[in-house]
């Protein structure tokens, strides 16, 4: 991992939302309802649960969600109009070897 991306994601887990949104995401299925498409809550989390958990407006946790994707934390699966989200497990561990 280079020094640059160790940077990014240490500014973006500044954040207590961010940090709060990746925590969320690492047991989906405890923290938010089951999907209506038909994924699994495993394999991506719909911003419209992601966005009501926060309690933030839908433009703040877009950003949020985008500065995550940006930096490697999340990576998102598009379906139809509807987005999901789910951490980027390779990118996190990565991340934390950086820092041990």
């Amino acid at each position: 991992m280079e020094l640059k991306q160790v940077a990014e994601i240490s500014q973006c887990l500044s954040n207590t939302v961010r940090l709060q949104i990746l925590e969320w995401l690492k047991n989906p299925e405890a923290n938010f309802p089951a999907n209506t498409s038909g994924l699994s809550n495993k394999d991506g989390v719909c911003v419209t649960f992601i966005n009501d958990k926060s309690g933030l407006s839908q433009s703040t946790i877009s950003t949020y969600l985008k500065n995550m994707e940006s930096c490697g934390l999340l990576k998102n699966k598009r379906i139809g109009k509807w987005t999901y989200f789910l951490r980027n497990e390779e990118t996190i561990q990565a991340y934390t070897d950086y820092l041990k």
